[in-house]
């Protein structure tokens, strides 16, 4: 599924119907999940014939397309199996049970309800929330897939206005040749990530950057009047800054993780627990401002795109083992040098490094680990790693 994305260039009769539509859409999820939370036994196909009663019972919902208000009701049962396949996982801490929305920001229509013109630079909107005619803004060019290849239309509001997005059912396979490279990648804080080579990304820190203007941005916000219109210009400003930083930090992860699997075959990362990271009061704003989460989501979704290996390996003593030897070194966080009795001294990200490629190597099955018997290939010894380049060349990853 490739997901293409226009700016919507609208008039204020058309926000204003743009509004209208999205709020219909939170409403119709928040009545399927009441519906749901009392009679917890219904599938989801039910929820989507509730969803032609609330048309009939309400005025207002019966102007939204009738696969735009059932695809309201996926958003309910999507939220529901992901709430029990949590369970039954037995993930710790909370489980996400399905919340009621508030702040509703998108409306989805499915194959109806909506009209490309023949240049596919605008679209229309035929149901009867008489949104009417967009402009389409924007340098994809959709000409080249066709009609009934477009499962899905979505109308996002983003602090600068708003988006049309548009789901494509096609696949997105890049054929490349087998580099014989493989790294290892240790993301930390002083740094974006140092990989097995003591190669190293500087952490942009577009939050830190932006902090001070976002300080005064939100000073100007509180000294204006609740409810004044003033206020709400503030606010938008305010919206706007907070979604340039989170635009720079999507596009620092998107490339940076495209160049990590383009040049690499095989790629092993820590599988950290972020969220659990966070609780730390201290380093919770510069953990959330390096964004670790979304880099390593690109690097699975690049690793499908171009048929690479990104494996997640468990971060326990990566730090502490020593890569050479395997023998435990205990370290503070304060100790950014590893220094082992068997005569090996690295950067500290560095044999981290090195210890989670061997970690992901092992349990992709090209490696055994340092310290372990039948360590013919050890990390440093064989950098090509021949068992896997004949599994990449065979295709058989």
């Amino acid at each position: 599924m490739i997901v293409y994305e226009f700016k919507a260039v609208i008039n204020k009769q058309q926000t204003m119907a743009i509004e209208e539509a999205i709020r219909t859409t939170q409403f119709i999820r928040n009545k399927c999940l009441r519906f749901w939370m009392d009679n917890q036994k219904i599938k989801p196909y039910d929820l989507n014939k509730y969803t032609a009663v609330l048309a009939k019972e309400f005025e207002f919902a019966d102007k939204l397309n009738s696969m735009a208000r059932q695809a309201a009701a996926e958003r309910v049962a999507f939220a529901i199996k992901r709430f029990f396949d949590n369970c039954k996982a037995k993930i710790p801490g909370k489980k996400g049970y399905p919340q009621f929305q508030k702040n509703n920001r998108s409306v989805e229509y499915k194959t109806c309800g909506w009209k490309l013109s023949q240049d596919r630079k605008y679209i229309t909107f035929t149901d009867k929330c008489s949104i009417g005619k967009v402009k389409l803004k924007g340098t994809y060019d959709l000409h080249f897939y066709q009609l009934k290849q477009i499962k899905r239309v979505r109308i996002v509001r983003r602090a600068d206005g708003y988006y049309i997005q548009f789901c494509i059912d096609a696949e997105r396979n890049l054929d490349l040749q087998p580099t014989g490279k493989t790294i290892g990648i240790d993301v930390g804080l002083n740094h974006f990530y140092k990989d097995n080579e003591g190669n190293q990304v500087e952490n942009p820190r577009y939050l830190r950057k932006s902090e001070k203007a976002i300080i005064r941005l939100q000073r100007r916000v509180s000294k204006k009047q609740k409810g004044s219109s003033n206020r709400k210009k503030a606010i938008k400003r305010l919206r706007k800054k907070h979604l340039k930083v989170s635009l720079q930090r999507k596009d620092h992860a998107v490339k940076l993780a495209r160049c990590v699997v383009r040049n690499s075959d095989f790629v092993a990362y820590e599988d950290l627990k972020v969220r659990n990271m966070v609780r730390n009061s201290k380093l919770a704003k510069s953990i959330n401002d390096a964004s670790w989460s979304l880099f390593t989501s690109w690097l699975s979704y690049f690793s499908r795109v171009f048929g690479k290996v990104v494996v997640a390996v468990p971060p326990q003593y990566t730090s502490q083992n020593c890569s050479n030897c395997g023998e435990t070194v205990k370290k503070s966080l304060s100790v950014r040098t590893h220094i082992c009795k068997c005569g090996c001294v690295l950067d500290r990200d560095e044999n981290a490094a090195r210890n989670i490629l061997a970690k992901g190597l092992k349990l992709a099955g090209y490696l055994t680990y340092p310290g372990e018997q039948g360590n013919d290939n050890a990390l440093g010894e064989n950098p090509l790693y021949l068992t896997l380049e004949t599994r990449l060349s065979k295709g058989t990853h």
